[in-house]
């Protein structure tokens, strides 16, 4: 039986770069036997977190907050592996995904303010290559939450839909997906 991965996916271009490789990292990962759900987090009504510590009530709806949030925590509970995809906006993670992201501590707030333990994977997309601040806190996920990285696919230099084109990176991803099976 393959694994469960989510995708976060905070770019706000459903044909954008990130998307792109994201896609190639969808077709290695389900060729390999694994269950493979994207959420593009721009298109769904999430609300920021309020910092309101009500949530951990329900382990079905374990925010405070009902909002589209409550398609992804099942699946976010569930998941062996979350991908955290992104443009890199400012330095760092979109704010979609930071904000999505945010809301995940309702389901720590359901066990006694312990997170999930997941594998997971950072991708990104940037004009440039200033991936520096969102690796530092993609690799405190580990520190923090017990979360272990298992890869990243970050690539630079592209700005329009279609830059990915012929970029190592989507080979990278494709391969990154395809070597998640069973024995991993």
């Amino acid at each position: 039986m393959g694994k469960k991965i989510i995708i976060l996916n905070g770019s706000p271009r459903k044909k954008g770069n990130t998307s792109s490789i994201t896609a190639e990292f969808i077709k290695g990962a389900t060729e390999a036997g694994n269950e493979v759900e994207e959420f593009m987090i721009s298109s769904m009504k999430i609300n920021g977190c309020i910092g309101c510590w009500k949530g951990g009530k329900n382990s079905e709806h374990p925010c405070a907050q009902k909002d589209d949030m409550d398609e992804i925590y099942p699946k976010y509970i569930d998941a062996d592996i979350v991908v955290l995809a992104s443009p890199l906006y400012y330095w760092n993670i979109s704010g979609f995904l930071k904000n999505a992201f945010d809301r995940l501590f309702a389901v720590a707030e359901c066990d006694n303010y312990k997170n999930p333990v997941k594998e997971s994977i950072l991708i990104m997309s940037a004009e440039g290559t200033g991936f520096e601040e969102s690796e530092t806190w993609y690799d405190n996920l580990e520190k923090h939450m017990g979360w272990k990285s298992i890869g990243k696919i970050l690539c630079g230099h592209v700005t329009q839909p279609g830059d990915t084109d012929g970029k190592p990176e989507l080979k990278q991803a494709y391969k990154l997906g395809k070597s998640l099976n069973t024995n991993h």
